[in-house]
């Protein structure tokens, strides 16, 4: 990793180009940029106010950081002259790179690394950084930060949606906006570690389109684990797309979106869903860090807000517990008989504007010993309406956690409702203000999350990324291949109708073309052959569907099963488990693990599934042999890990999980052809 120090931090900067030097120019001096600011310009003398330099060679000293503002051509020289010049680092601004669809950008962007060298550089298309802790703005837009002491660091590749994130009005400091535009030289994974390691950073939240390096990712996830700073990313790009046509239901069934979520659970990071939900769980993760345990209390004086905090938590990490006896009793001789104790707490407006007995009321709720108490509160908008009747209910709740020290936030169920003056106030009390009910409920599930998850052990498989030619393996080789790493296989014979007759496979028997990916749908194969004559009428009528024929011995019923790895093009490796045979992608019940999984995810992940009640046994009926289940899976795992380079999709379905052993009844492998030829 480049060493990301002066550029982040720089006490002099260079500016080339015209208005956007200008643009951040005007940023330096509005932040107050300590350093020197030196322009550079072949025919103008000064530069945004400051003076400028003709060239590069002109500078009384290498800068620590230089905003590249020239077209794409140019950048590359510049940058070239920079890091031969021995400057901390750059930002590349201009666009037209490999991002571009015309053909030069791959190539400039190629040129662009080999200039740069060991020297970091953010981009291109990329607008820079935001450092609100040295009051460096590296940046030629206008942004919503102010100077913060302590903060959280954001990672992103958009321009657009970082400005869009430094204008919000909840209270949350943030300490850095750093881009990695296009990822050429610096990537996100690199500028995640640059901010963990300063100490001044509580939590990385990343907006990620593309995790660019992933051995670089998962350093930066275990670094960021071991220094107990939570990761909290947005991950861009989860609707369906159109995706290239795939031979496997495991390809169908193991998109992008899932690969992405699954990587990020397997690295130990924290997954959100929205802009607002990333926003309030960084808040309340800087302000106390990860939640202890999954216990929640709600309080609110509505029973309205109460169903919908309770309905809100729906599907979510967040456990209502009931209030110990001794709580019950405190609530109960505060309250009185008509309200009834319960969790989420509607208290009802019998104490509204009894400031003792509301404070008494949340103390009680925040010595139950949840992780987090909610106290549910919306004020009137201050420019139509009076907040003086609510003044109470801040009083109380701020004197109650002042008196406790218990973990304490307030939730409006409308972020209209809760501005930021009055977020500072709850603040300074040692309250947390969440704004939205559903992205305050997700925030609490982030950080509920963030406390259970670390880093799996060991590296996750990774695949060569790219299209190359690959060939498909037939079911009888697939199957061979998979045979002879553990996965148990029917008894079988391939070639003519007497060849399989003289193999003496016991009838009845299930006959297939081979050389078919999905057999079923196009009639290729034909169960419950019941003897030699049978064989020979459905061979007559398979002969002409495939490359030959494959009969086996018919499998025991049991519970089907789907069992794959298909390469994202990421190049990661993908386990999916779900619900086998013909309905595999009809149902969509299927998780998906990244490898390694190890034995144990690989249960819980089944067992997780709508097909775990099946596995499990239900209804008088015997479970399925689970233990012969994770071995069949493990020995899939084992042709992953041997053919890691050059597997492409691997799918065996269905895989029958009897009571008593687990039997692949169709496999199909493709492989890239310089490892299927091996």
């Amino acid at each position: 990793m480049r060493d990301l120090g002066r550029l982040l931090r720089p006490r002099s900067v260079a500016l080339l180009g015209g208005a956007w030097a200008v643009a951040v120019a005007e940023q330096l001096r509005k932040v107050g940029f300590g350093g020197d600011v030196w322009p550079v310009h072949p025919s103008r003398g000064t530069v945004g106010g400051y003076r400028a330099v003709r060239s590069l060679a002109d500078l009384p000293a290498p800068p620590d950081a230089a905003f590249v503002g020239v077209n794409r051509e140019a950048s590359v020289q510049v940058v070239r002259e920079l890091a031969a010049m021995g400057a901390g680092g750059a930002v590349c601004f201009a666009s037209g790179f490999a991002e571009a669809e015309d053909g030069p950008g791959a190539a400039l962007q190629a040129a662009l690394v080999e200039a740069a060298g060991a020297m970091p550089v953010l981009g291109p298309n990329c607008y820079g950084f935001l450092n609100a802790l040295d009051g460096v703005t590296l940046w030629p837009d206008q942004h919503g930060l102010v100077a913060v002491e302590r903060g959280v660091a954001i990672v992103g590749q958009s321009s657009n949606v970082a400005i869009n994130l430094t204008m919000q009005a909840r209270a949350l400091p943030i300490a850095y906006v750093l881009m990695a535009g296009n990822q050429a030289v610096v990537g996100l994974a690199d500028l995640g570690r640059a901010a963990l390691r300063d100490p001044r950073v509580s939590a990385v939240g990343l907006h990620v389109e593309g995790f660019g390096d992933l051995r670089a990712w998962e350093a930066f996830a275990r670094e960021a684990h071991a220094m107990g700073k939570p990761v909290v990313v947005l991950k861009a790009g989860r609707s369906e797309a159109a995706r290239a046509a795939t031979l496997t239901h495991t390809a169908s069934l193991a998109g992008g979106p899932q690969v992405a979520s699954a990587f990020l659970r397997r690295t130990g990071c924290v997954e959100v869903r929205s802009l607002g939900a990333f926003l309030e769980a960084l808040k309340l993760l800087h302000f106390g860090g990860p939640l202890r345990d999954d216990t929640v209390a709600s309080v609110s004086c509505s029973g309205g807000e109460a169903s919908l905090v309770a309905d809100a938590a729906e599907g979510t990490a967040l456990r209502f517990g009931a209030f110990p006896e001794g709580v019950r009793a405190r609530l109960g001789a505060v309250l009185g008989p008509i309200v009834t104790v319960a969790n989420p707490l509607d208290y009802h407006t019998f104490i509204w504007g009894d400031a003792a007995r509301m404070t008494e009321t949340f103390a009680a709720v925040l010595e139950a010993g949840a992780a987090l108490t909610l106290f549910v509160l919306d004020l009137p908008r201050p420019d139509r309406c009076s907040r003086l009747g609510y003044e109470c209910a801040v009083v109380a709740v701020l004197e109650a956690a002042r008196r406790t020290g218990a973990r304490a936030a307030v939730l409006a169920t409308l972020p209209e409702t809760m501005d930021e003056a009055l977020a500072a106030r709850f603040l300074a009390g040692g309250v947390v203000p969440l704004m939205g009910l559903a992205d305050g409920v997700a925030a609490v599930d982030t950080a509920i999350r963030a406390g259970r998850v670390a880093p799996a052990e060991g590296a996750a498989l990774v695949g060569r990324r790219g299209a190359r030619e690959a060939r498909t393996l037939d079911e009888a080789e697939a199957k061979a291949a998979l045979a002879r790493l553990g996965l148990v296989v029917p008894r079988s014979a391939t070639g003519s109708v007497e060849d399989i007759l003289d193999a003496g496979l016991r009838f009845p028997v299930a006959l297939k073309a081979l050389g078919v990916a999905h057999k079923t749908e196009a009639g290729a194969v034909v169960l419950g052959v019941a003897d030699a004559e049978a064989l020979r009428r459905a061979a007559a009528r398979l002969g002409a569907l495939g490359t030959g024929l494959l009969a086996e011995e018919m499998a025991e019923a049991g519970v089907e099963v789907l069992v794959g790895v298909a390469r994202d093009p990421s190049g990661l490796l993908a386990l999916t488990l779900g619900a086998g045979g013909v309905e595999a992608e009809l149902l969509g019940d299927a998780a998906t693990l990244v490898l390694p999984a190890g034995r144990e995810a690989v249960r819980e992940a089944l067992m997780g599934l709508r097909v775990g009640a099946r596995l499990r046994g239900f209804r008088g009926r015997a479970g399925a042999d689970l233990d012969a289940l994770l071995d069949a899976v493990e020995a899939v795992e084992r042709f992953a890990r041997l053919h890691e380079a050059g597997l492409v999709e691997l799918d065996v379905n269905p895989l029958i999980a009897g009571t008593q052993g687990a039997v692949a009844v169709d496999a199909l492998i493709r492989l890239e052809v310089a490892d299927a030829d091996a």
